[in-house]
């Protein structure tokens, strides 16, 4: 608060003294075509070579009109804004105003076009266009057109709601698939390894609802592709959806976004995705592209199944190796299969058959004196067989 009283700025001179330190800040008045977001136009090319302009242009029909921004200007505003770093919509100020990257920007979007191409884009506008990118309101009313009010009416309180998505929000699908598609001819995988888990973003708007970890966020569920390094398929949630909340319908729809080439499917998740209708639909085969589709998931550690982890006899433990620079290293650790069958599929025969495995690590450190109660740890601990 001090330093800030003594920063002041004279409008005429251009200059803002500063009384702490021997320098002066001076303003330049004149366009110099500058930028502070160089990193972004290695963007644009991929957008130009990925062909993601066509691929938005042809699933999202929001701007079906001929006038103002087009889909393709708009999503591209808002990717660009969230790649420089924005935190809200309101941030296209800032991108607008860096005068060298609009320039760009301008440049980029008339290469390679015809003539009557750029003619029909410039027609677009009825008074001649100033800005590069889409205006902070325009884009507010265009992401207004993916949201559908009328789902709002079947919220129940305190139970988990996802909305049914709407048209526009469905074209998504298709424009992530081109762009998935691209990957995979660049990179052709026949193996998809797809990681699904959830991630919490904190926020501070008033109709946010509180995570399990009591505070205001959003909780979207992620489908990650570990061998292309990207994400397959994303569902934006409430912080008040569990992470497991529907993991079935969210991977199947993850499975119809992979492209040609890919023919076989393995499936990780934490302990969140230990959903019997999810492991029971993989391990039965029932997908009729992918057939059966391994998986490896963390499992709760109830207590029956502490139960069946104290069965195991100290020679049926077996060293945790990992590999540091080509070097196979033994750890602290260590694993054993544990013969396990919980209730939910325990009743029927004919219901599939999991391999159990647990993992365990002495805890080093020694009780103080006086501190003969049990300690609580945020892991799951428990007292082995022949250990005091």
């Amino acid at each position: 608060m001090f330093l800030a009283e003594r920063f002041y700025h004279q409008r005429g001179e251009g200059i803002m003294a500063q009384g702490q330190f021997p320098f002066q800040y001076e303003e330049e008045r004149r366009e110099s075509g500058m930028t502070a977001l160089a990193g972004l136009p290695v963007y644009l090319d991929l957008v130009k070579v990925a062909g993601l302009a066509g691929a938005i242009e042809r699933h999202l029909h929001v701007r079906a009109g001929g006038q103002g921004w087009s889909d393709a200007q708009v999503v591209m505003s808002l990717i660009l804004l969230n790649l420089a770093g924005g935190d809200c919509v309101d941030d296209l100020r800032v991108v607008e105003g860096d005068e060298g990257f609009c320039r760009v920007m301008r440049r980029v979007e008339f290469h390679g076009l015809k003539r009557k191409e750029r003619r029909e884009l410039e027609r677009r506008w009825r008074k001649e266009r100033r800005r590069a990118v889409a205006s902070p309101s325009s884009a507010f009313r265009y992401l207004e057109a993916f949201h559908d009010e009328g789902q709002e009416g079947f919220r129940v309180k305190g139970k988990a709601f996802i909305p049914e998505m709407n048209g526009h929000l469905r074209g998504f699908r298709g424009v992530n698939k081109e762009l998935v598609g691209f990957v995979q001819r660049h990179n052709p995988q026949e193996t998809a390894t797809l990681d699904t888990d959830a991630t919490l973003v904190e926020t501070h708007k008033r109709e946010a609802f509180w995570c399990y970890k009591h505070f205001k966020s959003y909780q979207p569920l992620n489908v990650w592709w570990a061998e292309q390094g990207m994400v397959l398929h994303s569902e934006f949630r409430d912080g008040n959806v569990p992470a497991g909340y529907e993991q079935l319908r969210v991977f199947q729809e993850a499975l119809e976004g992979l492209p040609e080439g890919v023919s076989r499917v393995r499936m990780r998740s934490d302990t969140a995705g230990y959903q019997h209708d999810l492991l029971r639909w993989c391990e039965e085969g029932k997908s009729e592209r992918f057939g059966r589709i391994e998986f490896a998931v963390g499992c709760d550690v109830t207590g029956e199944f502490k139960l069946s982890v104290g069965e195991v006899t100290e020679r049926d433990w077996r060293p945790l190796y990992v590999d540091r620079d080509g070097q196979r290293v033994k750890t602290d650790r260590e694993w054993a299969e544990v013969c396990f069958v919980p209730n939910e599929i325990g009743h029927s025969k004919r219901g599939p058959v999991y391999r159990y495995l647990a993992t365990r690590e002495p805890l080093k450190q020694l009780e103080l004196p006086g501190m003969d109660v049990q300690r609580s740890f945020p892991f799951p601990t428990m007292q082995m067989r022949g250990q005091r």
